[in-house]
């Protein structure tokens, strides 16, 4: 009985003889390769795949908020024609330009990477960041403004200004009977809280008087002013943080708006935050002449997130700021 042995195959065992020779030729001529890719086109393609597919995540994500966006406002279009124009154009508006300049560096960065243009690399990632903290800054002088005078989600959107000692300022807001709002008192000492009840359709005409609402209307002072109530303009000390509990066209749920409006833009915000973070990296590695025309990967992804984070906010912009 004869028993057969399997004999080498010398030509397989020269080939991945071959192919590990090769591997370790590539990886000693570029530093950058990691172990487990063969060649530097290989972990590029990959990086950028990778980048696609969390992308893709990333539009699946808002694309639920942008679902949710339009089945409110399909839900209540006069509680939308009349919130948006408490939105400030013009600040939304220089945010747009803001981040389309630095969608434009940014490409100019990765260009820059590919052809071994190091300064033009670093002047644009400068650039870059401080188009993001530009957009920060002017983003922040627009909530504050919001929160202090009580644009805000919820609740807490309906509750009128108390004095210094916590009294309720009744005297001098009058809650119109359509948003249905009712004060319970909890601690008659310190403030009362009001509770929504069922509020009733808003009809046509409140609709159309929504819709003709003067943007100069949506500023305290002058809403104040309209009402015959005091402005402070001569008073920096005097302020009424829920001037908009006096306008009669405010339909009911009118915070519902301003809770889509923060949830949306709020968490666009947070991913401007990440931009800055991987823009940083970014700029610290190109000052230490780590990115070549062989080895711009991280430049590449990174611009691809910078963009998608842009093109939100340019769907974000018209939908809360331009469309009344």
């Amino acid at each position: 009985m004869t028993t057969l042995q399997s004999q080498p195959n010398h030509a397989d065992d020269a080939h991945s003889a071959h192919d590990e020779a090769h591997g370790s030729a590539e990886h000693a001529k570029y530093p950058f390769l990691q172990h487990h890719f063969d060649t530097p086109h290989h972990q590029f393609d990959s990086a950028k795949l990778g980048m696609w597919l969390f992308l893709a995540t990333e539009v699946l994500f808002f694309g639920g908020l942008f679902v949710a966006y339009a089945v409110l406002r399909n839900r209540f279009p006069e509680v939308f024609s009349y919130s948006s124009h408490y939105l400030d154009t013009i600040m939304g508006g220089i945010n747009t330009c803001v981040l389309i300049l630095s969608s434009l560096t940014m490409a100019l960065a990765v260009r820059f990477a590919q052809t071994n243009r190091k300064k033009g690399l670093i002047i644009c990632l400068i650039l870059t960041f401080m188009g993001a903290i530009g957009f920060m800054v002017i983003k922040y002088f627009e909530y504050s403004h919001k929160i202090h005078d009580n644009l805000v989600w919820g609740t807490t959107f309906y509750v009128p200004p108390h004095d210094a000692v916590g009294e309720l300022e009744a005297k001098e807001l009058s809650v119109t009977p359509t948003t249905s709002i009712t004060l319970t008192p909890v601690n008659p000492a310190v403030f009362a809280v009001p509770v929504l009840s069922q509020t009733p359709p808003v009809d046509a005409s409140a609709i159309k008087q929504a819709s003709r609402a003067p943007v100069g209307l949506a500023t305290p002072s002058q809403m104040a002013k309209a009402e015959g109530l005091p402005t402070g303009e001569h008073d920096p000390s005097f302020a009424h943080p829920a001037t908009h509990l006096v306008d009669k066209k405010m339909p009911a749920n009118a915070h519902v708006f301003f809770a889509i409006y923060y949830a949306m833009t709020g968490l666009h915000g947070v991913h401007v935050l990440a931009g800055m973070v991987v823009i940083a990296w970014l700029l610290k590695r190109a000052i230490a002449g780590h990115f070549s025309s062989d080895y711009f990967t991280p430049v590449d992804v990174g611009g691809l997130y910078w963009h998608i984070v842009d093109l939100i906010w340019i769907f974000l912009f018209p939908l809360f700021y331009l469309i009344h």
